[in-house]
C-alpha cells in the first residue's frame, strides 16, 4: 500500500491497499499534530510492484473462483477507503470476507480480514481492528496447515505472503495501540517471510518499519542501524518508481529519528530518481517528494528553499488536493516566519479550495489545519502593524460547521471529534464561553470514546481554560491534571516527535504544564498554597523538565534511579534545592531543606516581562568583558528576586550548598554570578552550587570514593571542518598536562590522535570515572546543532551522549565529564537545553561545562585548581567553587570565572 507520508512523521509501511491514497498514521505520531497529518503530500503509487491485489489474482488461480460479487466488494471497499468514507468501507469489507467465506477461499478472507482492521484503524474501533487481524491471521494458518498436508508448496508461497502482509498490519496496529515491543516482533516476523520469499524490496519497508518501532522504545543507534542497512538495500537496486518511493519512505523517517542531512540526501536521490525515469515532469509522486523534502529543509531552518518547493509543489499539479496540501505548508511557513502580508494574501484561496474538494477526511483536516493556521495569523497579527479581517474566524467556523457534519455522514468520531474542538477554540476566542465548553465537551467526550488520549488532553486543556475563565478554579484543575496525566501517558511519543515539532512542542505541550502549575500556586486573598499543592506543582515541573528532555533527544533518555531529596535528607544535610518557577505576575520559590518534610514557599512580586528581560539584559552583558557594572545591575536585582527572600532560611538551616532546578531564561545564566549588593558578595562567595536538569539523578556516589582515573582529549590547533573555521586553543596541551600532573592515572587523546574512532575504542577499552574534553563546541536548543570539534568531524550531541555510554555497570559509569572551552549558541534562548541534555543522556552523574567560551589560558589554571580540589576530597560542587574562587580573587569580572556551571550530582 502507498500511504502519503505526513507532516510529521512518515507512514508505517503496510502492504495492503494497492489502490488506496489515504494514510494510515500511527497514533503515537499524531499527538503535537492531529489536525495536519493527512495534508502534507499528494496521492501516491503503491510503494510494492506486487501486493494485495496481485497475490489474490495469484490465489485465483489454484483456488475455488469467489463470486463477482465478492471481487466487486472488494473493489467497491477500496473506492470507499480512499474517498475516506472508513464506515461505509468497513460494511463493504465484512460484506466480502463473508462472501470469500461462502466461495471457500479462505486465503482471500484473510486479506479482506486485513483490509478491514486497517478500516477499523481509521476508525479508532481498537478491538474490532485487533479481532479482524487476529480472525484473519487463525484462517491463514489453518489454510496453511492444509496445504502442507496437501502438499502444495507454491500455495504454501503464496500463503507466506499474505502472511508477511498480515504481520505488516499487525506490527501497526500494535504500534499504535502504544505496543512498540509487539509492534517490533511483528514486523521481525513480517521481514523473515519476506527474507524466506526472497522479497527484497518488500523487506527494505520492513527494515523501516522495525526503525520506527525501535524509535518509539528509545533505541536510537538500532534505529538508525536498521535505516542505514535499508538505505543499502535500496542502493543495490536499479534506478526506478519503487526504488524513488522506498527512498521518500527513508528520507521521511530519517526526519523523524533526527539525522536531517541523510533525510534530505534520501530525498534528493529520491527526486532525482523520479525525474529521471519517468515520462511525465510533475508527477504525483514527483509532488509528494518534494513536500517531504521541503518538510526537511524546514526542519533544518532552510525556510526559503522549503518555501520555493511547496510553490514548486502547488503550481505543477492539477490535484486540487495536491494544491491545497502544498498551499496548506506554504501558509504555515509563512506565518511562522512572520510574513503576514502573504499569510494574508494566501488564506482566503485556501478556504475557496477546501469547500471544493470532495466531502470526506481530507476536506475535514484540510479544515481544522487551517483553522490552527489562522488562528496562529491572528495572535501575530495582533501585536504586528497588519490587522487581519475578522471574516478569517467566520470562515474558519463555516469550514468546521461543515466538516463536523461530514465526519458524521462518514461515521469518523476521530474526524468529528477534532471539527468539534477546533470550532470550540474559536468560540473560546471570541468569548462565547457556553457554546465554547458545549463543543469542547462534546468533542473530549468523542476521543474519550475512542482512548484517543492525544485529542483528549487538548480538549481537556481548552475546557481547563474555559473553566478558569468562568472562575471555577477547581474544576478548572482537575481538566488541567487529566491533560497532564494523558501526556504522561505519550510521554514515550513526546520522545520520538522529530525535529519539526520542538516548536509545537513549545505552543501544544508545555503550556499545559506550566498552565496548571501557575494554577495551583494561584494565591487568593494572599492565603499560601498547601503542601499538596506545593508537591504537586513540583511534580507537574518535573515531569515538564523530563518531558522536554526526552522530545530533544527523541528518546527515552532519563534513567535516574534517585530523588534529590532523598540524596539531601539522607547523603548531604546541608544542601538545599531551590526549584524557581516563572509566572506572569511574580517568581515562586520552592525551597526544600534537608530534613524537613515540608516544602517552604515563597513568592517575589515582578512581571514575567521585567523579569525576562533583566535575565536576558544578564545573559547578553556576562560574555562581554568590559561589561562588568552592568552585569553588577542586572545580577543584584535577580538576586534580591530570587535568593533574598530565602536568605534567613537558608542561614537557619546552615546551607552550604545550593541547587537549582532552574526555569524559564534562568538556566542561561550561571547562578554563581547573582550580586548580593548590601554585602558586596557574588553568590560563589557564600555557596557551592550546583544545576539539575531534573529533580532526579543518576545513583548519586561521592567523587572520593572513586578512583579519579581520567581521559583527557583535545585540540589545540586551528581547523577548518565541515565548512568551519576554528581558532587554535593553546593552552590545551597545558591543560591536559596539568591533569597529568594532578591525576597521575590519566591517559590523552590529543589534536591527530582525537578522534571519534579512537574515543570510541578507548572507552570501550576500559572505564574511567573522569572524562575531560578540551575542544570548541556548542549547546544549543537544537539537537543537530549541538557539537563538540574533534579532529575531523563534528561530534553531534546525540553521538557524544551515545558514544559515553561505555557501560550500563552502575559501578563503572563516568562520574564526571568536563566539557572545557564550550558555549552556548548565541541568540537561542533555550540553547543550555542542549547542555543539561547531553549531561542527562550521557549517563554521567555530573557534567563540567561553560556556557561561553573564554581565555584558555584561564581555563587551563582553574580546571588545574579544580583537579586539586577534587584529589584533596572536596565534593564536585566544592571544587568547583574552590577553584572559582581562587580565580576571583585574581581578578574580580565575572567574564573569567562565572561561566563554569555543574550539572548533576554535587557530591
Amino acid at each position: 500500500m502507498t500511504q502519503p507520508n505526513c507532516n510529521l512523521a512518515p507512514t508505517v509501511s503496510v502492504n495492503f491497499l494497492q489502490c488506496g491514497s489515504k494514510s494510515v498514521y500511527p497514533r503515537s505520531f499524531l499527538l503535537l499534530s492531529t489536525v495536519c497529518l493527512c495534508l502534507s503530500t499528494a496521492p501516491a503509487k503503491a510503494n510494492t510492484a506486487r501486493t494485495f491485489q496481485v497475490a489474490s489474482e495469484q490465489a485465483a488461480s489454484e483456488r475455488p473462483a469467489p463470486t463477482a460479487n465478492a471481487e466487486d466488494l472488494v473493489r467497491q471497499g477500496r473506492t470507499l477507503y480512499d474517498s475516506g468514507q472508513f464506515t461505509q468501507a468497513a460494511q463493504v469489507f465484512q460484506q466480502a470476507a463473508r462472501a470469500f467465506r461462502g466461495g471457500g477461499d479462505a486465503l482471500r478472507q484473510a486479506m479482506a480480514l486485513g483490509n478491514l482492521s486497517l478500516t477499523y484503524q481509521h476508525l479508532g474501533q481498537w478491538s474490532a481492528a485487533e479481532k479482524s487481524i487476529s480472525d484473519g491471521l487463525v484462517l491463514l494458518r489453518e489454510d496453511q496447515n492444509q496445504e502442507k498436508s496437501l502438499q502444495q508448496p507454491q500455495a504454501e508461497q503464496r500463503s507466506l505472503q499474505v502472511l508477511a502482509q498480515l504481520h505488516d498490519i499487525e506490527g501497526r496496529l500494535e504500534l499504535e495501540r502504544g505496543r512498540p515491543q509487539a509492534a517490533l516482533t511483528r514486523w521481525q516476523q513480517a521481514a523473515a517471510a519476506y527474507t524466506q520469499l526472497d522479497d527484497p524490496a518488500k523487506l527494505w519497508q520492513s527494515r523501516i518499519n522495525m526503525a520506527q518501532a525501535q524509535q518509539a522504545l528509545g533505541r536510537y543507534r538500532q534505529a538508525r542501524s536498521m535505516l542505514l542497512e535499508a538505505k543499502t538495500q535500496l542502493a543495490s537496486q536499479s534506478d526506478s518508481i519503487l526504488k524513488a518511493t522506498g527512498l521518500r519512505s527513508l528520507g521521511n523517517v530519517f526526519r523523524v529519528v533526527g539525522d536531517l542531512q541523510l533525510s534530505q540526501q534520501a530525498l534528493e536521490e529520491s527526486l532525482a530518481i523520479m525525474t529521471q525515469v519517468s515520462d511525465a515532469q510533475n508527477t504525483q509522486d514527483q509532488v509528494s517528494t518534494r513536500l517531504s523534502l521541503g518538510r526537511t529543509l524546514r526542519a533544518q531552518g532552510e525556510i526559503y528553499q522549503a518555501l520555493a518547493l511547496f510553490q514548486s509543489a502547488a503550481n505543477s499539479t492539477d490535484s486540487l488536493e495536491l494544491q491545497t496540501q502544498a498551499q496548506l505548508q506554504e501558509l504555515s511557513l509563512r506565518v511562522a516566519n512572520q510574513e503576514l502580508a502573504a499569510a494574508e494574501a494566501l488564506w482566503p484561496q485556501l478556504v475557496s479550495q477546501i469547500k471544493q474538494l470532495p466531502s470526506g477526511r481530507t476536506a475535514i483536516y484540510a479544515s481544522v489545519f487551517l483553522s490552527e493556521i489562522l488562528a496562529q495569523l491572528e495572535t501575530a497579527n495582533a501585536s504586528g502593524a497588519i490587522r487581519q479581517s475578522s471574516s478569517s474566524s467566520r470562515e474558519s467556523a463555516q469550514l468546521l460547521a461543515a466538516s463536523i457534519q461530514q465526519a458524521k455522514y462518514l461515521g469518523d468520531l476521530r474526524a468529528e471529534s477534532l471539527a468539534l474542538g477546533a470550532l470550540g477554540k474559536i468560540y473560546e476566542k471570541s468569548q462565547q464561553q457556553a457554546d465554547a465548553i458545549d463543543l469542547t465537551q462534546k468533542a473530549l467526550l468523542l476521543s474519550q470514546s475512542l482512548d484517543l488520549p492525544d485529542l483528549s488532553y487538548q480538549w481537556q486543556w481548552q475546557l481547563g481554560r474555559l473553566q478558569q475563565s468562568e472562575g471555577e478554579i477547581e474544576a478548572s484543575i482537575a481538566s488541567y491534571s487529566d491533560a497532564v496525566n494523558n501526556l504522561q501517558t505519550l510521554r514515550q511519543d513526546l520522545a520520538t516527535l522529530n525535529p519539526e515539532v520542538q516548536f509545537s512542542f513549545r505552543d501544544k505541550v508545555e503550556p499545559v504544564y506550566r498552565e496548571l502549575v501557575s494554577l495551583l500556586l494561584l494565591a487568593p486573598d494572599g492565603i499560601p498554597p498547601s503542601q499538596a499543592q506545593l508537591q504537586q506543582a513540583r511534580t507537574v515541573l518535573e515531569s515538564l523538565k523530563i518531558a522536554e528532555l526526552e522530545n530533544y533527544f527523541r528518546s527515552a533518555c532519563l534513567d535516574a534511579t534517585e530523588t534529590i531529596d532523598k540524596v539531601v535528607d539522607q547523603q548531604d544535610s546541608n544542601a538545599a534545592v531551590l526549584y524557581p518557577v516563572v509566572l506572569k505576575d511574580r517568581l515562586a520559590l520552592i525551597l526544600k531543606i534537608p530534613r524537613q518534610e515540608q516544602l517552604e514557599f515563597f513568592s517575589t512580586e515582578v512581571s514575567q516581562g521585567t523579569f525576562e528581560e533583566t535575565v536576558n539584559q544578564l545573559q547578553v552583558s556576562l560574555p562581554d568583558i568590559t561589561r562588568v557594572s552592568k552585569v553588577k545591575q542586572s545580577s543584584q536585582q535577580v538576586y534580591d528576586w530570587l535568593i533574598r527572600p530565602i536568605e534567613q532560611t537558608l542561614a537557619a538551616n546552615e546551607i552550604d550548598t545550593l541547587t537549582f532546578a532552574l526555569d524559564g531564561p534562568l538556566r542561561n545564566i550561571p547562578m554563581a554570578v547573582l550580586y548580593d549588593q548590601q554585602r558586596q558578595q557574588y553568590l560563589v562567595e557564600k555557596y557551592a552550587i550546583a544545576l539539575a536538569p531534573s529533580l532526579q539523578l543518576v545513583t548519586p556516589k561521592p567523587l572520593k570514593k572513586v578512583p579519579l582515573n581520567v581521559l583527557a582529549a583535545g585540540i589545540n590547533e586551528q581547523r577548518i571542518v565541515e565548512g568551519r573555521e576554528f581558532a587554535p586553543l593553546s593552552n590545551v596541551s597545558n591543560e591536559l598536562s596539568q591533569i597529568d600532573t594532578q591525576l597521575s592515572n590519566s591517559q590523552n587523546l590529543i589534536n591527530q590522535r582525537f578522534t571519534v574512532k579512537n574515543l570510541t575504542s578507548t572507552l570501550r577499552a576500559k572505564p574511567f570515572s573522569i572524562v575531560h574534553i578540551a575542544t570548541h563546541g556548542e549547546f544549543s536548543s537544537s539537537l543537530d546543532n549541538t557539537y563538540l570539534l574533534t579532529w575531523n568531524q563534528l561530534l553531534k550531541g546525540n553521538e557524544l551522549a551515545t558514544l559515553l555510554q561505555q557501560s550500563d555497570d552502575d559501578q563503572n559509569g563516568i562520574e564526571l565529564l568536563v566539557l572545557s572551552a564550550c558555549q552556548t549558541a548565541v541568540g537561542d534562548e533555550r540553547a543550555t537545553l542542549g547542555l543539561a541534555g547531553i549531561a542527562v543522556q550521557a549517563g554521567a552523574r555530573s557534567t563540567l561545562a561553560t556556557l561561553w567560551s573564554i581565555d584558555d589560558q584561564s581555563t587551563s589554571v582553574l580546571m588545574s585548581q579544580f583537579y586539586q580540589a577534587l584529589k584533596a576530597g572536596q565534593t564536585k560542587a566544592e571544587a568547583l567553587r574552590t577553584a572559582q574562587l581562587a580565580a576571583l580573587d585574581q581578578d574580580r569580572r565575572p567574564y573569567l570565572w562565572a561561566p563554569y556551571v555543574l550539572v548533576g550530582n554535587w557530591l
